[in-house]
């Protein structure tokens, strides 16, 4: 049962690859590059089942939460053309 839950996971890796290649906008990459991401994750849960070794888990989930703030990044990247504070001044001012 585990080697087909592997296998599902591996597939749904492969298609998300796909989507990321084959995809129309950045938003449709954006979204298949954050699939992989949580497949990894759930793929390490796995592994540290399969193995007895539960500090998989804690790693499964520290990898998630990079994901998902990466994730983030991107799209505040995308909508508001920078990710922080300008030099000097508040994030999205203008410097004089």
């Amino acid at each position: 049962m585990l080697a087909v839950a592997t296998l599902a996971l591996l597939v749904t890796v492969a298609l998300a690859l796909a989507r990321a290649a084959l995809g129309p906008t950045v938003f449709d990459r954006l979204q298949a590059a954050n699939t992989v991401g949580t497949v990894a994750m759930l793929l390490l849960a796995l592994f540290g089942f399969l193995n007895g070794r539960p500090e998989f888990l804690d790693l499964a989930l520290v990898y998630g939460l990079l994901n998902i703030i990466g994730v983030i990044a991107v799209l505040k990247f995308f909508r508001q053309g920078d990710l922080g504070a300008t030099e000097g001044g508040q994030a999205g001012e203008e410097p004089q």
